[in-house]
């Protein structure tokens, strides 16, 4: 059965023409869910969507040498996933996360000292000037430690590319600090309107309300854009003009399996509309489509590259 799929997803990878180089950087971990494990991280998600959109994700992260590294190469190779960007670790472990589903959707355990928490600043530099990228995609949580801090802080300063940052708040992992520093790296930013609320407090920002907390950050730090998602109520984006657009949701309630990894298909969406030179409106409506849909499939990655089939004819990407 294995060997089947792995032949169908050579067929799909040879429909395609690989183009447009993204660095991601940050973590991957193992999400242990009551029922089975299963690989993730944000970086690891969107790099999985963006390979089956027909783009080149290189995935700069750190593993321990264990079973979850050999899960994980095996994943990548048969999505074709380039690894020269997969660090080992001899002394700690690949991430592990322990998810529980509460009424309120799922709490996540993210233990600390991860092999993620200790990537390599020269390997991540070689990695990256090797690759010529076009963009750089990176997060908050993979920060929480002084050697992945210096290995980002060096990708940041000696590409002089589009860098994209991903916010994700998890509790007890959020530094003001690492926030305030990555907002200075990024050109985009991506957030859900939670996590807005509370870096608004974290930055302490003039009350108000959401929107008034989006511009007070455009006007505070160099970015050119802010995308914010609004589970069932769409997203929308602001530009540094001033100009918005709204994207409405467009999935049934009855129809949600789960909402893991949802804003990690919106961003894989969206990073393939600005490497492709959508139109903003446009990108934003595809990826709020994308994100809605995965939110029908259990967990944050479709079990088959069928799922992306229907979005790449009418996007047309194929």
């Amino acid at each position: 059965m294995e060997t089947t799929r792995l032949q169908d997803n050579e067929t799909f990878f040879k429909m395609q023409q690989q183009n447009h180089t993204i660095i991601l950087f940050g973590e991957v971990v193992v999400d242990e869910f009551p029922e089975k494990s299963l690989l993730g991280g944000a970086p690891f998600n969107v790099a999985r969507h963006l390979r089956a959109f027909g783009l080149n994700p290189i995935l700069i992260t750190r593993t321990g040498n264990d079973k979850a590294r050999k899960m994980l190469m095996k994943s990548m190779e048969q999505f074709h996933l380039d690894v020269r960007g997969i660090q080992s670790d001899t002394r700690y472990p690949t991430g592990r996360v322990v998810v529980q589903e509460e009424k309120q959707g799922h709490s996540f355990n993210i233990l600390p000292n991860q092999a993620y928490d200790h990537i390599h600043a020269g390997l991540a530099r070689l990695v990256s000037l090797s690759v010529h990228p076009e963009l750089l995609y990176f997060g908050t949580l993979a920060q929480r430690t002084r050697p992945s801090r210096r290995a980002l802080n060096l990708l940041t300063h000696s590409l002089a590319i589009p860098k994209i940052l991903d916010v994700n708040l998890r509790a007890p992992w959020i530094d003001p600090h690492i926030l305030h520093r990555s907002l200075q790296q990024a050109d985009i930013l991506k957030i859900n309107d939670e996590e807005l609320e509370v870096t608004a407090k974290l930055l302490q920002l003039r009350q108000g309300h959401n929107p008034d907390h989006a511009y007070q950050l455009m006007q505070r730090y160099p970015l050119q854009q802010l995308i914010v998602t609004c589970g069932k109520n769409g997203a929308w984006l602001l530009n540094q003009d001033g100009t918005e657009c709204h994207a409405d949701q467009t999935i049934q309630n009855s129809s949600i399996v789960d909402t893991v990894g949802a804003g990690d298909g919106f961003s894989a969406a969206f990073i393939l509309g600005l490497l492709s030179k959508w139109p903003a409106p446009l990108s934003l409506a595809r990826a709020n489509q994308f994100a809605t849909s995965i939110c029908t499939i259990r967990g944050a990655i479709p079990p088959d590259l069928e799922f992306y089939l229907p979005f790449l004819k009418e996007w047309g990407v194929t």
